[in-house]
């Protein structure tokens, strides 16, 4: 089995790479404007299945899996993307620091037979973080290809998240347990057992 990504994310890609199974990333564009009546649990899902059916399911070969995801952050009714810049990096953060939020990872699985699609959703609790603290993540870590401005695994992550409900790797971008399960449940016909992670 290998799993063709339709993302040019690293870190989507590092992450599927470390189930054991090989990784292809492609590119497909697509419009990410959401209607403004579509719930905000719903936004990442809808994301993820467009991206899906912008790459043409027949050039998808035998035991070949596409991967389309879309994270979202969701403070309160607000969806927070990437940050346009420096400026809303820090807004962000100024509106995540002492509460919590929830992460929402749409995935789309897609063979040349099937289709399943899923949301998975993780509560963040964040501290209150110092002005001199946001300040130094953004200009360190510059995460401005990151929704909600910031990387769990990054810095700010460390210092900053107090506790997590939910999959950790869901922050991340993608949520691997529930991501292999599906695999194993809906696609069996195809999905082996993974080679030997050296």
């Amino acid at each position: 089995m290998q799993f063709i990504l339709a993302s040019q994310s690293p870190r989507r890609r590092q992450l599927l790479a470390a189930l054991g199974y090989p990784v292809k990333a492609v590119s497909v564009n697509v419009d990410e404007h959401v209607p403004p009546t579509l719930p905000t649990a719903e936004v990442a899902e809808h994301l993820a299945l467009r991206k899906a059916k912008a790459f043409p399911v027949e050039q998808l070969k035998e035991g070949e899996v596409l991967v389309t995801a879309d994270t979202v952050v969701v403070h309160g009714d607000t969806v927070l993307g990437k940050p346009a810049d420096r400026a809303e990096a820090i807004r962000m953060l100024h509106l995540l620091s002492g509460t919590a939020h929830t992460v929402y990872t749409g995935v789309c699985l897609r063979s040349r037979e099937q289709e399943v699609s899923f949301t998975e959703q993780t509560t963040v609790h964040f501290v209150t973080l110092s002005d001199e603290d946001i300040l130094h993540y953004v200009d360190t870590y510059r995460p401005y290809d990151k929704a909600g401005a910031y990387g769990i695994q990054e810095w700010i992550g460390m210092i900053g998240i107090s506790h997590i409900e939910g999959c950790y790797y869901n922050v991340m971008g993608l949520p691997l347990s529930r991501l292999y399960l599906t695999l194993r449940n809906k696609f069996s016909s195809i999905c082996t057992s993974p080679r030997s992670i050296s």
